[in-house]
């Protein structure tokens, strides 16, 4: 490239001076008319070929001889590098500089502010040099202090002239201090060996109990000791620096031992891969909560808690179906919501226009046809994966089942991973901000936060609850701006629920899928029971009947094959136990109700559902009238018998009782004889000295004997006993002829005188 005198030849590491600051050309790029230049500090500015054609004061230098000036690694810094403070300081150097430059601090007169340019300034009555030398003077009569705090201490002519080839962020990175913005160093103390001895310390960390940083560090230490004999052991870093990386590399390490292995595990698997969801109903996202208001039940009018389930469509974050249950939730709920996914909203008394079904490509005729009801404006599709957390009622093997009957691929959260499931999470928590903290008997999150009496300011009844939040949702969450959730594809767009569906739609379409009725009997709870030929089926305890399992059909077994085998297949639905439902194995389509034997006219008899049951079970055993098998009935016989007629009472054990006494008789007597025989056998001091056996044994006897005789003698004299009255006196007690004594009849004397 030619120009002129000043610059004939332009190649990649060639050194040019610019204003007498010498740069090195690092790239050009000629299609695009622009080049790279690299100053000896690390600067680098990128220019057009035009500008550097058309600078005042270029010259071209020598070839550099000693080696290549390498790229510095790393990113490049910016602005954004600056705290607020560093900014401002950098740009009051770079206003001196350009009002050395040019005369004005903002570099160009169309800019220039009150007062400007200054005398001394003035480019047209000074030269390039006089402004410099004029900004060396003023800076100099600056105290040491402040230019020591805006960081112009010390600056000089050079200076000023390296830095006035620079413009914009160039110049404003250029007057900023490099220790701001320095590359950090890493750890010098990680070395090689250092770092596989970490990550050996980290793998064997795995498997093991959890252990503290102090361990980990003497773990180091083993490691680098039997791995690396010759390392010297000061140069291995401290617990402190240890701490620090490990937290870097590893992170900070607060999730327990049993889930960071089933992470791995997971992770190795194949399973932990992002998911990208990029069409409606691809994830349905499932959870409950206790409902934070209190409802009035219609029975009582007592104030009850409640159950809150939501799904999440995780692409449009549409609310396409919810329930609300007294109480707590169960399977059977959970699968009338998949349902109701799959099912259009049919509007409710009091829903205007503005609620219909409102998204273009489908007309609300063509939905209203198919569903035969006027349909609300809320998204309804087949769910393709259903994701869940680990709760009693999602983990239900009847869910389970009906999952599979909709064609849903079950993807269960990792336990304590928020991550896996945060979106529904949050939608409670807009719930709680955008609705039902405004309701009557609001309690709040937490127990320390509850109103005085929130049972006494609930107002609103189930059905009531329920229709508010579906007001709510089809008029509200539908149409509210989303935020940070918008699509990969519009970002920085303003998108809603409903404006992402209808994006969906004409992206990819929408496949219609309205089910038949039959899915509500499909997805209930199986039973495979026997019929009975005049009671029918028993389901659960309870006995149910219909006129159409008299027929002649329904006699005997099944021709069902495998597992149940001869059984027929009934449906029960354990919100409502007063009847089951049977389907018509003749036609596919025809469900019969079952009704409980026995059970009077519709409505004389209220719902009572498994809890009901349980209750009444639960009731009977504690006030022991719960019907006994004979097993369990067993101890009270054996009890009542062993008072009546004992063991030891009975002929056979008297007699083996008699021989056992007998047997006893013989082995002592054979013991006697064994002895005496013995003695006899002994020397004849060692007889005089000891007795014999059957001596000290009828010595025993005896006195047992004695002491019973005592012991009776002793409890028949307790009271002494009364002489016998003479015979006289008896005679004259019992003789009717004996005259009383002139004693008895006149009496006492010294009475009569008293």
């Amino acid at each position: 490239m030619t120009t002129g005198r000043k610059l004939r030849q332009l190649a990649v590491g060639s050194r040019l001076a610019l204003n007498g600051v010498e740069w090195t050309v690092e790239s050009i790029e000629p299609q695009f008319g622009r080049l790279r230049l690299a100053h000896e500090d690390g600067r680098v500015d990128e220019r057009s070929i035009r500008w550097l054609v058309h600078h005042p004061d270029v010259r071209p230098l020598g070839a550099r001889q000693p080696e290549e000036r390498q790229q510095p690694a790393g990113q490049m810094r910016s602005q954004e590098d600056l705290t607020d403070i560093q900014l401002q300081r950098a740009m009051i150097r770079a206003e001196h500089v350009r009002e050395a430059a040019t005369g004005f601090r903002d570099g160009h007169p169309s800019r220039a502010r009150p007062g400007e340019p200054r005398s001394a300034y003035d480019p047209d009555r000074t030269t390039l040099t006089q402004r410099r030398q004029a900004k060396i003077d003023e800076l100099s009569a600056i105290p040491p202090h402040e230019a020591e705090l805006l960081g112009l201490k010390g600056l000089g002519l050079r200076t000023l002239q390296g830095l006035t080839a620079l413009e914009g962020e160039s110049l404003l990175l250029a007057c900023a201090d490099g220790r701001w913005t320095r590359r950090r160093g890493g750890h010098p103390s990680i070395t090689q060996e250092i770092r596989e001895a970490i990550f050996a310390v980290k793998r064997e960390c795995g498997p093991r109990a959890r252990i503290g940083m102090r361990a980990k560090h003497r773990l180091l230490h083993q490691y680098v000791r039997e791995a690396f004999p010759e390392f010297p052991v000061e140069k291995i870093p401290s617990r402190w620096t240890l701490a620090r990386v490990w937290q870097e590399w590893f992170g900070p390490g607060g999730s327990r031992q049993r889930y960071l292995r089933t992470a791995e595990a997971a992770a190795e698997a194949g399973v932990g891969r992002r998911l990208v969801v990029h069409r409606p109903g691809q994830v349905l996202a499932l959870d409950s909560t206790p409902l934070p208001v209190k409802l009035r039940e219609t029975v009582f009018g007592e104030a009850v808690s409640a159950t809150l389930t939501l799904g999440l469509d995780l692409f449009t974050h549409s609310l396409p179906a919810f329930r609300l249950t007294l109480g707590s939730d169960t399977s059977v709920d959970v699968a009338m919501l998949l349902r109701d996914v799959m099912m259009p909203l049919p509007m409710r008394e009091g829903w205007g226009e503005e609620m219909a079904w409102p998204y273009p490509g489908v007309p609300a005729e063509i939905i209203t046809e198919f569903a035969g009801h006027e349909v609300a404006g809320l998204p309804f599709f087949a769910p393709e994966t259903v994701t869940t957390d680990h709760g009693g009622s999602y983990k239900n093997h009847d869910l389970v089942e009906a999952e599979g009957v909709l064609g849903c691929n079950i993807l269960p959260a990792r336990v304590l991973r928020q991550t896996d499931k945060f979106a529904v999470e949050r939608v409670f928590g807009a719930i709680n901000t955008m609705l039902l903290e405004h309701l009557l008997g609001y309690t709040g999150i937490d127990v320390a936060d509850r109103g005085a009496d929130p049972e006494a300011d609930a107002v609103l009844t189930c059905s009531q609850m329920e229709h508010v939040i579906a007001t709510w949702i089809v008029r509200v969450w539908q149409n509210h701006t989303l935020g940070e959730y918008a699509p990969s594809w519009g970002p920085g767009e303003d998108h809603s629920p409903n404006s992402l569906f209808t994006a969906a739609m004409q992206q990819g379409g929408w496949s219609m899928q309205i089910p038949e009725p039959e899915l509500y009997y499909q997805v209930l709870r199986k039973h495979f029971v026997m019929i009975h030929p005049r009671r029918g089926v028993k389901i659960l305890g309870l006995w149910y009947h219909h006129d159409v399992l008299d027929e002649d059909r329904f006699r005997g077994p099944s021709n069902r094959g495998g597992k149940h085998a001869g059984k027929w297949v009934t449906h029960s639905d354990r919100r409502d136990r007063r009847q089951v439902f049977f389907q018509d194995p003749d036609a596919s389509g025809t469900w019969h109700t079952l009704r409980w034997s026995g059970l009077p006219p519709d409505g004389e008899v209220p719902a009572f559902s498994d809890k009901t049951t349980a209750d009444l079970i639960r009731t009977v055993k504690q006030r022991h009238l719960a019907p006994r098998s004979e097993t369990e009935l067993l101890p009270v016989l054996l009890e009542i018998l062993s008072d009546v007629t004992p063991v030891d009472q009975w002929p056979t054990q008297k007699e083996t009782k008699k021989k056992a006494v007998k047997r006893e008789r013989a082995v002592r007597s054979r013991e006697a004889s064994r002895a005496q025989a013995a003695q006899t056998d002994q020397a004849p001091a060692i007889r005089a000295a000891e007795p014999t056996a059957w001596r000290e044994q009828s010595q025993r006897i005896n006195k047992a004997v004695d002491t019973a005789q005592r012991q009776r003698r002793e409890e028949a004299q307790i009271n002494e006993p009364a002489a016998p009255p003479l015979l006289d006196e008896s005679l004259r007690k019992k003789s009717l002829f004996l005259l009383p004594s002139w004693t008895d009849a006149a009496g006492d004397p010294a009475e009569e005188n008293a």
